[in-house]
């Protein structure tokens, strides 16, 4: 958005990511003007960090700011979003779009209705060996794409037992929701969010649960298995529509290597991309002077993907809405996730309907 003064932003949950996103507004044509938190000593610590007033309610921010970023703890992302698109003001909502289906989907309907527009911070999408592999799949180079493995575990990395990442009522998963919900964004993109038919998977807790949990660190403090019911690892496998899968192996803790690798398959080549360090390769076969396999390093530049994020959305503000990292996306990231969950409990595949539209009225 091109104008004479910064866009004036504010930040709602001023914990860490609250910080992390509140330091790359300086990087751009924008104004951190305030931040809501219901905690006195997080309000206390931004804005003596940045100097803004702080409030315990939204409203007085969302009178004062043409945009807001949202970093709460998942259960209390319905609340702010909507009040902030009521109020016409445009939203960097945080992943996942929720804690349940359903408060997804009431976000998405007030989104639907609202004047302004609600983005979702899948960052990975805006690194830039995710980005040449767009462009290389919009060139057809990939012929069909027709499989994605999708890869984010961790050997020992529970967030905190006993915070709100470990508590089912607030995050509304683990493992899943956490990292996992980054992994299926990614691959779905990949594809170009072919419609999900068939979603079957397990969730597993074997390791927050346990007095003898071995870590090497942890983010946060760690106060023992009474504050962990959730999963710390799920696999998953995804079918869709036109025939396109996905197998889903994402982990807070298990026995074996970290892997944040991202593979894909087509008709033409194929792809190999690390997430954790940007490495890139493609796979190609051709019958040129004599039947060869090629594989090709891509080297990128590094680039901050939450500073990317930012500035994307920083230029829609007051404007179209972004074509990227929509809610309806998000929305289908949800119930993908809500479906391995309902997969593990009942120990089936479930099926998925194409392309729901429940506008449930936000709860009073």
């Amino acid at each position: 958005m091109s104008q004479d003064t910064p866009l004036r932003v504010g930040i709602v949950g001023l914990g860490g990511i609250g910080h992390h996103h509140a330091d790359r507004l300086a990087d751009h044509e924008a104004t951190l003007v305030g931040g809501v938190d219901i905690s006195g000593e997080a309000r206390r610590q931004f804005a003596e960090k940045y100097d803004v007033p702080t409030y315990e309610d939204d409203a007085e921010l969302l009178a004062a700011v043409d945009a807001v970023l949202i970093t709460t703890p998942n259960r209390f992302h319905e609340e702010y979003a909507v009040a902030a698109l009521e109020a016409g003001v445009d939203v960097l909502l945080e992943k996942p779009l929720a804690h349940t289906v359903d408060s997804a989907e009431r976000i998405a309907a007030a989104a639907r209705a609202a004047e302004g527009f609600c983005m979702v911070g899948f960052n990975n999408r805006f690194a830039p060996p995710v980005e040449v592999i767009k462009e290389y799949q919009q060139a057809d180079r990939f012929g069909e794409l027709t499989h994605v493995e999708a890869n984010y575990v961790r050997r020992r990395g529970i967030p905190g037992r006993g915070s709100w990442f470990t508590s089912k009522e607030v995050a509304g998963g683990g493992a899943l929701i956490d990292i996992g919900v980054h992994a299926i964004d990614l691959a779905l993109y990949l594809l170009d969010f072919p419609t999900v038919t068939e979603v079957s998977g397990t969730a597993r807790s074997q390791f927050g649960t346990r007095e003898d949990y071995a870590y090497v660190e942890m983010w946060g403090d760690d106060v023992g298995p009474e504050g962990f019911d959730v999963d710390d690892s799920a696999s998953a496998f995804i079918r869709t529509e036109a025939g396109q899968t996905i197998s889903l192996d994402v982990a807070w803790a298990t026995n074996r290597p970290t892997n944040d690798e991202f593979v894909l398959r087509g008709t033409e080549a194929g792809a190999r991309f690390d997430r954790a360090s940007d490495d890139l390769t493609l796979f190609e076969a051709d019958g040129a002077g004599t039947d060869h396999l090629t594989d090709a390093e891509i080297r990128t530049q590094s680039t901050d993907t939450h500073r990317a994020e930012l500035g994307y959305f920083l230029d829609h503000v007051g404007g179209a809405a972004p074509e990227r990292n929509t809610v309806d996306e998000a929305l289908t990231v949800q119930r993908v996730i809500d479906a391995i969950y309902r997969s593990s409990e009942e120990g089936t595949a479930v099926s998925l309907e194409p392309d729901p539209v429940r506008a449930t009225p936000p709860e009073q």
